[in-house]
């Protein structure tokens, strides 16, 4: 498992407090990995730009599904 998983699986598995704004940092950061792996899977070079035109449609997604549930 690599640093980052880690600190990702601690942030977002933790039962403490987590301010707003440092979620939403890791939830980007999580995002540009995914489209860092998605670009390099694109031989023809076209996703990139959509993939972070969407940058932040990730990152929301991201931190919707990681949100708990009561």
């Amino acid at each position: 498992m690599s640093n980052e998983s880690t600190v990702f699986e601690r942030l977002f598995n933790s039962t403490t407090t987590v301010h707003a704004d440092t979620r939403r940092q890791y939830a980007v950061a999580c995002a540009l990995e995914l489209i860092k792996a998605h670009a390099a899977s694109d031989t023809a070079g076209k996703r990139l730009e959509s993939d972070m035109d969407n940058l932040s449609k990730f990152a929301d997604q991201i931190e919707a599904a990681l949100k708990v549930k009561s």
